[in-house]
């Protein structure tokens, strides 16, 4: 059987406040506070996965610390974040289920700075399973070249597990991302 090929998006507001300390500078890591209102923008899927709503709104906590020359000379990075959602796949499937509510999940990352223009590192989500299908937590590991202080370049290897019934959701990724 030939799978659907069908676009799902969603709208995303979010906003994010630092509460405490400077990724460098402080001795404790920075601490910031985020919001995220999300709304599907294909309410349809609510129906078809079992979901209960096409709005929710995620409320994270994130400690983040940058240790200069800490190993081997090289600087190291780490975050640390609990997020509170309702969320499945993200809101890509809608929020909530009968069965579950909010759910408190853990994402983590970390990076080594190679020299100051290389990165390598890993991510980790978790992810609730409020719905009848599996919904496996996500990780990657990646690297990241800075050719100056306005451009990145990330390739990463993903493995996002199950993803709505289909299973082996790996893969390679590519991001170019420049500000002015």
């Amino acid at each position: 059987v030939e799978p659907l090929n069908v676009d799902i998006s969603q709208q995303i507001i979010s906003a994010k406040l630092r509460l405490y300390g400077d990724i460098i500078y402080s001795r404790w890591p920075q601490i910031s506070l985020g919001v995220q209102a999300k709304t599907l923008k294909d309410p349809w899927v609510v129906d078809a996965f079992g979901s209960t709503s096409d709005k929710g709104t995620d409320i994270y906590i994130a400690a983040s610390k940058l240790h200069l020359a800490a190993i081997a000379g090289r600087n190291a990075f780490w975050n640390i974040t609990l997020r509170s959602t309702q969320a499945n796949q993200l809101g890509l499937l809608g929020f909530g289920s009968q069965s579950y509510g909010r759910q408190l999940q853990i994402e983590a990352s970390s990076a080594l700075f190679v020299n100051q223009h290389w990165a390598i590192g890993l991510e980790y989500r978790q992810k609730p399973n409020n719905l009848a299908i599996p919904e496996d937590d996500w990780a990657d590991l990646f690297i990241a070249w800075f050719p100056n202080k306005r451009v990145n370049v990330t390739a990463a290897f993903l493995d996002l597990g199950e993803i709505a019934g289909i299973q082996d959701q790996t893969g390679w990724h590519l991001s170019l991302m420049a500000n002015y």
